[in-house]
């Protein structure tokens, strides 16, 4: 899949005539709990040649490819991604952390990750998990059975907003990591799920495990809760920052 991958990303700088910045794994691989079906969710960052940005009308921004068995392929245009990294978009956080990287150009992120800690917005990022907790309390998880992954997706978000509330911190990605959050009482649970899904496919289904969701739904009262007390970003206006991110690996990416 590694060599998969890696030619798929070189044949879509050759079809659209564009550099890839910067490639990782986004989805349940990247977070740490897997199923042995599992697609690969690559997600990429992409930059232009300098004369398309200059056009009255802006062009489209992304590139998305029909999602087979194993492969899942989508892409930001650079000028989007500096866009959404301003406006703390808490998913390329996510892309940004990711332990599964596939390609990055040698200035990418040297360039981008000291910007992370000064663009995330606590109540932006809160807002974003506590709305993925929302879904698996009102539609995820209400029956007798529901799906592993979906119970793991909400749990994963509770975690990161719990992190976001009690440490004032950008979240890691990695559920192992953020598993520091976790009470001690449900950890063995946890273990013993982890190994079940490590085994199961997708659409696995377990009893409604009701001490974790009972977890979920406080986390998301406590998260309710604590949003409007958050701190708000007080530092300079990152844009300036951004632009000149956005010149050099344009001029870097394409010199003259």
């Amino acid at each position: 899949m590694q060599t998969r991958i890696a030619a798929a990303l070189t044949r879509l700088e050759a079809d659209h005539d564009i550099r890839i910045l910067y490639a990782c794994e986004s989805g349940s691989r990247a977070w740490g709990f897997p199923s042995p079906d599992s697609d690969y969710d690559v997600r990429f960052i992409y930059v232009r040649r300098p004369s398309w940005y200059l056009t009255l009308d802006e062009g489209p921004d992304t590139l998305n490819f029909p999602v087979d068995a194993e492969l899942d392929l989508g892409g930001w245009d650079l000028r989007k991604t500096l866009k959404l990294l301003r406006a703390s978009n808490a998913a390329l956080f996510e892309w940004l952390q990711s332990p599964t990287v596939y390609h990055a150009a040698p200035e990418f992120r040297p360039l981008l990750q000291p910007l992370l800690a000064g663009t995330f917005n606590l109540r932006a990022g809160l807002h974003h998990y506590l709305g993925l907790v929302r879904r698996g309390l009102e539609t995820d998880l209400t029956g007798e059975e529901v799906r592993l992954k979906r119970l793991f997706y909400a749990l994963r978000s509770s975690l990161a907003a719990r992190w976001i509330r009690t440490r004032h911190a950008l979240p890691p990605m990695e559920f192992a990591l953020l598993r520091d959050e976790l009470p001690t009482a449900l950890n063995l649970e946890i273990d013993e799920l982890l190994i079940r899904k490590a085994q199961a496919t997708e659409k696995m289904t377990v009893p409604r495990p009701a001490a974790l969701v009972e977890f979920l739904a406080q986390e998301y009262a406590a998260g309710q809760a604590a949003r409007d007390a958050l701190p708000v970003p007080t530092g300079p206006d990152p844009t300036p920052q951004l632009n000149a991110v956005f010149h050099q690996l344009l001029a870097d990416s394409f010199p003259v």
